[in-house]
């Protein structure tokens, strides 16, 4: 069942890895398959060592296990509350990248302060408010829905990612691959703030003609940056 989607999950989830996102087992990608409305995703607490395509779990949208042999990740209901509410959205990603998750920590956004950010997120990535104690005994799903608040006036493709407050960072994307894709983004550009608020005083954020200019010549209606796609 889904066997593609299941490798493609599979590269995503190991690509963390690659890419230094992630420690042990401390982060997660998923995949969904909307002609059927199921969801691949990396299995809980499982080592990225080793692991196979046979290892990933497909649920449905009620968190509901499918097929697969162990348990699914124990974010799984966050990442089908993003899922649900935005037609979108074709892969998550969970991670506690250091610099990102630091924001997160500091229950601060990621201000857009040069033209890196701007290529890929058009504004600051925000951070989402603390969960209240009322909202633990779903706390998966509660993070799903937070992430979703914060997002009911901002747009999903413009901005890929949040902070999740005290937390860690989620991001998205088209597919699985575009998610990690993103999700590496975000860690590169908190770095970069990071840097910034402590080398300047009083940084002052990307103006605005600048941010328009780098953002819309790859995303906009006549985008020009890169190569044409072949047919």
């Amino acid at each position: 069942m889904l066997e593609q989607l299941k490798e493609k999950v599979l590269k995503a989830n190991l690509d963390l890895v690659k890419n230094g996102l992630v420690l042990f087992t401390w982060g997660n990608v998923s995949a969904i398959d909307r002609q059927s409305g199921l969801v691949v995703i990396k299995p809980s607490g499982v080592s990225y060592d080793g692991m196979t395509a046979e290892d990933m779990v497909v649920v449905d949208l009620e968190g509901k296990v499918v097929e697969g042999k162990y348990r699914p990740s124990s974010d799984t209901p966050t990442h089908i509350e993003l899922y649900r509410a935005h037609p979108e959205i074709g892969g998550v990603v969970h991670t506690h990248s250091t610099f990102a998750t630091g924001f997160a920590q500091a229950c601060r956004a990621i201000t857009a302060y040069g033209t890196t950010h701007a290529d890929y997120f058009y504004g600051d990535i925000p951070c989402t408010r603390s969960l209240r104690p009322d909202e633990m005994d779903e706390y998966e799903r509660n993070t799903g829905r937070v992430i979703n608040e914060t997002f009911e006036n901002k747009d999903v493709v413009a901005v890929p990612a949040c902070l999740v407050a005290n937390h860690g960072v989620f991001a998205w994307g088209k597919d699985a691959a575009e998610a990690v894709y993103h999700a590496t983004v975000v860690e590169e550009v908190a770095k970069m703030a990071f840097i910034t608020e402590h080398l300047a005083k009083k940084p002052e954020r990307l103006p605005a003609h600048v941010a328009d200019k780098h953002y819309f010549r790859k995303h906009g209606k006549n985008a020009y940056y890169g190569q044409d796609k072949k047919d």
